[in-house]
C-alpha cells in the first residue's frame, strides 16, 4: 500500500507574490516529482485552492488582497491538507505554530531548498497515513461493532475513536496537532519524551525542523487543558529533556 501512494503524483499550490521564489520552488518541486500550481494573491490563491484541491499548500504569510494567514484560516475550513507557511517574519512563528488557524508547519526565509523539499515530503506522507488510517477504521466501523479505545490517565480522558479530549469531565477543543501531541505523551504517561522524538513521531521529521514547533504547541495545550498554566498539573516539562503526563494529582 505504501508504494502505490509514493508512486501517486502529488499536487503543490505555490503562494507567493514574488515570481523568483515561485520560480524557485516550482523547479525544485517538479525535480523531486510533484505537480504544481501557482498563485501570486491571496483570493487567488484561495480559488485555486478550493478549484483544484491540492494535496498541500505553501503559503507566504505577505500576501496582497488577502493576508496567508487568512487563506490557511479559509482553506483550512474546506480541505484537510497540510499548508506550510512561508515566513521572513521570526515574530510570526508563534501565531503560525499555535495552529488555531490550522497551519501545520513554518520556514523562515531564506530557507534550505534541501530543508523544504524534506518538510514537503514528511507532511505529505503523514497527511496521507492519517487518511488511509481512516479508511481503514471506517471499513472496520462496517463490519464489527468498534470497541472503546480510549486512554485515561487522570483528569485526562481521549477518545482515540472520536478524536476527543475532556478534562475533568468537560471536552476540549483542540486541533489534530495537539491531539497527536497529547495522545502521544498520554499513551506513555509519567515517561519523559524528549522535544526530538515528539518532532520525529507526532510530526514525522528526522533531523530537520525547528524543537520550537513542539514547545509552541505544548504551550498553547496547557492553556487549554491546565487551570494554571505557570503551574501545569498535567502536562509537565523536564527541564532540559522533554515533557510528560503526570501519573499522579
Amino acid at each position: 500500500m505504501e508504494e502505490n501512494l509514493e508512486k501517486e503524483i502529488k499536487k503543490v499550490l505555490v503562494v507567493d507574490d514574488e515570481q523568483a521564489i515561485r520560480d524557485v520552488l516550482v523547479y525544485n518541486l517538479r525535480k523531486e516529482g510533484y505537480e504544481t500550481l501557482e498563485a501570486s494573491d491571496g483570493i487567488t490563491a484561495v480559488n485555486i485552492a478550493l478549484e483544484q484541491k491540492p494535496d498541500l499548500m505553501l503559503l507566504d504569510i505577505m500576501l496582497p488582497k488577502l493576508d496567508g494567514l487568512s487563506v490557511c484560516k479559509r482553506v483550512k475550513n474546506h480541505l484537510n491538507i497540510p499548508i506550510l507557511m512561508l515566513t521572513a517574519k521570526d515574530a510570526e512563528i508563534d501565531k503560525i505554530v499555535g495552529l488555531e488557524l490550522g497551519a501545520d508547519d513554518y520556514i523562515t526565509k531564506p530557507f534550505s531548498v534541501r530543508e523544504l523539499m524534506a518538510r514537503v515530503k514528511a507532511n505529505l506522507r503523514k497527511n496521507e497515513m492519517s487518511n488511509v488510517k481512516r479508511e481503514v477504521i471506517q471499513e472496520i466501523e462496517e463490519v464489527e461493532e468498534k470497541k472503546e479505545n480510549v486512554i485515561i490517565v487522570n483528569e485526562l480522558e481521549l477518545d482515540l475513536d472520536r478524536f476527543e479530549v475532556k478534562v475533568r469531565g468537560e471536552i476540549i477543543d483542540l486541533t489534530l496537532r495537539e491531539f497527536e501531541v497529547l495522545k502521544f505523551l498520554a499513551a506513555q504517561p509519567g515517561q519523559v519524551v524528549t522535544r526530538e522524538t515528539l518532532l520525529e513521531k507526532v510530526w514525522g521529521y528526522e533531523y530537520y525542523g525547528d524543537i520550537r514547533t513542539v514547545d509552541v504547541t505544548v504551550r498553547r495545550i496547557r492553556e487549554k487543558i491546565e487551570k494554571d498554566t505557570s503551574n501545569p498539573k498535567i502536562l509537565i516539562t523536564k527541564r532540559g529533556v522533554g515533557y510528560y503526563i503526570a501519573t499522579k494529582k
